[in-house]
């Protein structure tokens, strides 16, 4: 079962255009940092994080929970929110997700995969 917080996080990546939302169970590999990753990409920065951005305002308005680190804005290749044990969020610019292929380094998760 998906908890709201992913739902939540998925639904504003697929506002914003997010493609390719997934969200990686990670709880019964046991020796991940998080419950879950939550992964898109995009086709620009500027789109990467205009995504990101609208998640940490939905987050906050729905879930009333801030990232307790978030990483990448500068250079908008691939920004990382940090919800602390609950879920990680990836969002890539396409070519960078294609290139580090989280997915496959975390094949043992169970995928859910959003659409609109």
């Amino acid at each position: 079962m998906v908890k709201k917080e992913i739902k939540v996080i998925a639904e504003a990546m697929l506002e914003k255009k997010g493609e390719n939302v997934v969200a990686l169970d990670l709880r019964p590999i046991g020796t991940a940092i998080s419950d879950f990753f939550v992964v898109c990409n995009a086709a620009s920065t500027t789109q990467v994080c205009a995504i990101a951005d609208f998640v940490e305002e939905e987050m906050m308005a729905k879930m009333k929970i801030k990232p307790l680190r978030k990483q990448g804005k500068e250079n908008g290749i691939w920004v990382i929110l940090d919800y602390g044990g609950d879920a990680v969020v990836h969002i890539f610019q396409t070519e960078y997700r294609n290139f580090y292929r989280l997915e496959d380094l975390w094949a043992d998760a169970k995928k859910t995969v959003f659409n609109d």
